[in-house]
């Protein structure tokens, strides 16, 4: 994997117009949302006029628009247009559409050319980078997908300015994870009002992790921690018609695992209670009111990353580091649980 394919924008979007001159695609096909579509379009419309002929494909916003039937609606519409692999396919929007429309775009076909152009925080720092697409299977995350990377990422910090601070702190949900899995440094110091050089570090250091593990086979696996829990905590509060974002979610599995490598003896005290401290102070709690734990039991049996009924979880060695395939028994999960909801009620 090569890293000169995400691009930097910094003046109206001159290395996407560079890029289209280059590929000489047939036609442009664009995945929006109803943000997107008011927010973020124009802007991009204006700034590469050849893609004013490009087909518009409009999808609700929300993860659940990641599920086989909005799939199957955007392959229609593909068809309908004569869409084939002279046609570029262009993501435009945050960490779901990047998911989808990668998705989308790798099968259709047999494949064909996409890019992405996130718009929000989690897909500038993590979700756009990576090769990775899915959909979910009922409130499964990311259960059904492949690795399949696209042409070009092209990274336009401006649309931060059109997002409200909730998907701010989204976003900046799995920088802190980055930080507590590899920089102890960044950690440490770690800057909110320096964005952009947030979004450089985190972009960094997964593309050093993926070019080690493009597959996900061994080191990659420390990007999962927070999300084996996390990813429970989201589903299970989506089919009961919660309104939980992802990064809200990953940082209760973020406190949860950090609990569970404390009670495995790879945290030490001092540092799983400073993270519950520093994440508890920065993030508001997402409640498990009304989630069983036979729920998220059968939900960590069903997770992507678990192996014959096997629980595997990527936790905490300290903080600036992460160990992968950490096989973890229920009765550990629980407790991480009861603590949580301990913490949440004061």
């Amino acid at each position: 994997m090569q890293d000169h394919f995400i691009h930097f924008e910094t003046s109206g979007f001159k290395l996407l117009t560079s890029f289209f001159r280059k590929q000489r695609y047939r036609s442009y096909v664009i995945l929006v949302d109803e943000n997107t579509l008011t927010k973020c379009l124009p802007r991009l419309i204006t700034a590469a006029p050849l893609l004013k002929e490009a087909a518009i494909i409009e999808t609700e916003s929300g993860e659940t628009s990641k599920a086989i039937e909005v799939a199957t609606n955007i392959w229609r519409t593909l068809s309908d247009l004569q869409a084939d692999r002279s046609t570029l396919f262009i993501n435009l929007g945050g960490g779901v559409l990047t998911d989808l429309g990668g998705f989308c775009a790798s099968l259709y076909k047999r494949g064909i050319p996409f890019i992405h152009i996130p718009t929000t925080l989690l897909a500038m720092a993590d979700a756009s980078v990576g090769g990775k697409t899915a959909i979910d299977l009922d409130h499964l995350k990311n259960a059904v997908g492949n690795f399949s990377r696209p042409e070009a990422v092209f990274v336009d910090f401006d649309f931060l300015l059109t997002l409200p601070e909730r998907q701010i702190n989204n976003g900046l949900a799995e920088i802190y994870k980055m930080a507590l899995i590899r920089d102890a440094k960044l950690w440490k110091n770690f800057n909110e009002s320096a964005i952009e050089d947030l979004i450089f570090r985190s972009i960094q250091h997964k593309i050093q992790i993926v070019k080690k593990d493009p597959s996900d086979k061994d080191l990659r696996k420390i990007l999962n921690f927070g999300h084996t829990l996390g990813h429970a905590v989201e589903g299970l509060s989506l089919a009961k018609g919660r309104d939980v974002l992802h990064g809200e979610a990953v940082v209760a599995g973020m406190i949860m695992e950090a609990h569970i490598s404390f009670a495995k003896r790879l945290l030490s005290k001092n540092e799983y209670l400073e993270i519950v401290k520093r994440l508890t102070e920065r993030f508001a709690f997402v409640s498990l009111e009304g989630i069983t734990s036979e729920e998220i039991q059968h939900a960590l049996v069903n997770d992507k990353k678990s192996s014959a009924g096997t629980l595997n979880f990527s936790l905490l060695e300290g903080i600036g580091a992460c160990k992968w395939d950490q096989k973890v028994n229920w009765s550990l999960c629980e407790k991480a649980i009861i603590e949580y909801k301990r913490l949440s009620h004061g």
